[in-house]
């Protein structure tokens, strides 16, 4: 089940809402006085939060009807090493060990296996590996359990001490299968002790139905361009509509995950969480190092406080530092080549800015800065389609000319009969929405915004068959 489902909108969120409500009259009812402070009541959030892991489970299972139990035994995993942390002093170390390389190992079987089984059958040794489905979401949820015990080694977070409140947020559906990566820390004061107002709930829900338009009505009908110029092989079309093709995947790809990534933001606040923001306008960047300040936030700060500072950061080794981060960037995206290729094209980008265009930055026009940073992510994203490094070469040979034409018709139609799209598309990457902020009476305009892409999205969903989400294989 994804968010941008009619079933999801109109019935999974109906019979949760209704549920939760419920719950919540029952939860004022078993109010009870505060341990940390007698005498002052302290609201309780049991009923909301079972409530909450059972539909998560639900939606969870949708789609993998066996993985759930996976995530729950998991979580169990977790919970347990995170008891052992913080109850055993003298071999806390060891807990946090056990209890990473756990989670590596669950990731590396169901993500990693057959990959690496595919590398020793091709240097001659053969591995009979069995066939396993990747779990919907386990880089996200994998990733979120690790901080959870880093978090609590550190004393940055305090252990969960209840099974089900862990479970709680590691399962909560609005981030469960895409994101963004929710730190424990940022949440967990909330899963005990949470206030939603009308503005919260008002914010959440035009935050929501912004991430709904941006998926719907641009990703899912500009990824048509895309798939017509990409899936097929590039070497068929023209330089003109290889590049048509690579611009359009790299709106469809932003919209997709921004607009999904805005859903889960939206659906927290309206529950009473406050999740970090996971993107912030990258394509308006001038520089591919501000550009993943902007892009994946939630990712790239997980690796940087899990990783690039224990490695020594900024201190020492820093080129390696950068190698090492990205090379397991890519890896996180996928068990593919191309995944590695396009987070080393990245790291070395990154590594050889921090020595060159980040000392002169100041002295360089921002129009040359921001075309060059456009030009370098575009292009990143061309190893990023293919999972197939033969068309990944294919593509860049007709990226730079070496194609059956210049232009062809397909290439002209598809700008000319989708004008407006394409426009929108470049609109909205911008942050026009501080633009309208400033406008008085603005809750009229975001209201009849909201109704307006609430009725062209469910238009647009009503027989469609044509709704990926990208980063459900990740």
């Amino acid at each position: 089940m994804v968010f941008s489902d009619l079933l999801f909108l109109f019935e999974f969120l109906a019979a949760f809402a209704l549920c939760y409500l419920v719950a919540g009259l029952i939860d004022r009812n078993g109010a009870g006085e505060s341990h940390e402070q007698p005498g002052v009541l302290r609201k309780s959030f049991k009923g909301r939060n079972l409530v909450t892991v059972i539909f998560s489970l639900i939606f969870y299972a949708w789609g993998e009807p066996v993985y759930v139990f996976l995530m729950i035994f998991c979580v169990f995993v977790n919970y347990l090493c995170g008891i052992s942390i913080d109850t055993n002093v003298k071999h806390k170390k060891l807990g946090l060990v056990l209890g990473i390389i756990f989670n590596l190992a669950v990731l590396g079987t169901f993500k990693y296996l057959g990959f690496f089984a595919d590398i020793l059958g091709n240097l001659g040794l053969k591995v009979s590996v069995p066939t396993l489905a990747l779990p919907i979401g386990i880089s996200f949820y994998t990733f979120q359990s690790m901080s959870y015990l880093i978090d609590v080694y550190r004393k940055e977070s305090p252990p969960q001490k209840r099974f089900l409140d862990l479970l709680f947020y590691i399962s909560m559906f609005p981030q469960l299968i895409a994101g963004p990566i929710v730190r424990y820390g940022t949440i967990a004061e909330e899963i005990g002790n949470r206030k939603v107002t009308w503005n919260d709930f008002a914010e959440g829900s035009y935050r929501f139905l912004i991430g709904l338009g941006k998926k719907v009505i641009i990703a899912n009908q500009i990824s048509t361009v895309a798939d017509y110029f990409l899936a097929a092989n590039p070497e068929t079309f023209s330089t003109a509509g290889s590049w048509i093709g690579l611009l359009a995947f790299t709106f469809q790809i932003y919209y997709d995950f921004s607009g999904y990534s805005d859903m889960a933001i939206g659906l927290g606040r309206c529950l009473g969480f406050h999740f970090n923001e996971n993107f912030d306008h990258p394509y308006i960047s001038t520089s591919i190092t501000e550009f993943w300040r902007r892009w994946h936030i939630s990712l790239g700060s997980f690796f940087r406080d899990y990783l690039y500072i224990p490695l020594g950061g900024n201190r020492r080794h820093q080129a390696l530092n950068i190698l090492i981060v990205w090379f397991l960037t890519g890896m996180w995206h996928g068990a593919s080549w191309n995944f590695i290729l396009w987070g080393v094209y990245f790291g070395i980008i990154v590594m050889i800015e921090k020595y060159t265009i980040l000392k002169i930055y100041d002295k360089i026009p921002k129009i040359f800065l921001h075309l060059y940073s456009i030009f370098l992510f575009t292009l990143g994203w061309g190893i990023f389609y293919f999972d197939d490094l033969g068309k990944v070469k294919l593509l860049f040979s007709s990226l730079f000319g070496n194609a059956a034409a210049p232009s062809d018709f397909t290439a002209v139609s598809a700008l000319s009969n989708n004008f407006w799209l394409w426009i929108a598309a470049l609109l909205f990457a911008m942050p026009i929405r501080k633009i309208f902020s400033r406008f008085k009476g603005v809750w009229y305009l975001r209201a009849a915004v909201a109704a307006v892409i609430l009725i062209f999205s469910v238009a647009l969903l009503v027989g469609a068959t044509n709704n990926p989400f990208l980063y459900f294989r990740f």
